[in-house]
């Protein structure tokens, strides 16, 4: 399935700045979609594919630096990029801290907008991949019996056969067999492959 394509959001309350930086981003091109306040971001719907977020520090309301708050509250994964013509230090510091891409100063440079644009993009698209491959691991990891997540759990926490057999009461043969399938449904061939798989899925934290 083809890619959606990626989609610039800005949000900044001078009209005037928004259409510039729309008839920027159409000349790379790029697809944007340019927003007065953060009310009219959130009554949007969000785009599926890649997307970045060019967002003003001081806008009418809630400012940037509070919306980034809420974003990473929420547990709303979007690179930004902060634009601002009263930016200080300080500010700088604390966006970046809270993961943003980019503090730029109006006037800014086309060219460090759009790169900072580009490298945004790039981080989404990365998460995106990262969480469709976290998502298949979830489902082969759902598609297990509740006796092979046990042992599957006790395996990579370094358990012999023999030691989760008298731990279960079940037979050693048993347990291998059930390694086996387990192994198969996860599709790793090792077991520190096997760890792996469960590092990302944090079952680690289901270790004792």
């Amino acid at each position: 399935m083809q890619e959606p394509d990626p989609t610039v959001l800005v949000i900044d309350d001078d009209p005037e700045l928004r259409s510039s930086v729309g008839r920027l981003l159409r000349s790379v091109p790029l697809h944007a979609r340019l927003f007065a306040s953060v009310p009219d971001f959130l009554e949007s719907e969000h785009p599926n594919g890649p997307t970045c977020l060019v967002l003003d520090v001081r806008l009418p309301g809630r400012s940037g630096l509070d919306f980034q708050c809420e974003l990473a509250e929420a547990d709303v994964q979007i690179p930004i990029i902060f634009i601002t013509g009263h930016g200080d230090v300080s500010m700088s510091v604390q966006a970046m801290k809270r993961g943003a891409i980019e503090f730029l100063t109006k006037p800014f440079r086309d060219q460090d907008l759009i790169d900072a644009i580009y490298l945004g993009l790039a981080r989404d698209r990365g998460w995106r991949e990262n969480e469709k491959a976290l998502g298949a691991l979830r489902a082969r990891f759902a598609s297990l019996t509740r006796r092979e997540r046990e042992i599957m759990i006790q395996v990579v926490q370094g358990r012999l056969s023999k030691q989760i057999a008298y731990d279960i009461g079940i037979a050693e043969v048993t347990v291998k067999v059930h390694r086996s399938n387990l192994m198969r449904k996860m599709s790793v061939r090792s077991l520190p492959e096997l760890g792996q798989v469960a590092d990302k899925l944090k079952l680690v934290s289901e270790r004792t």
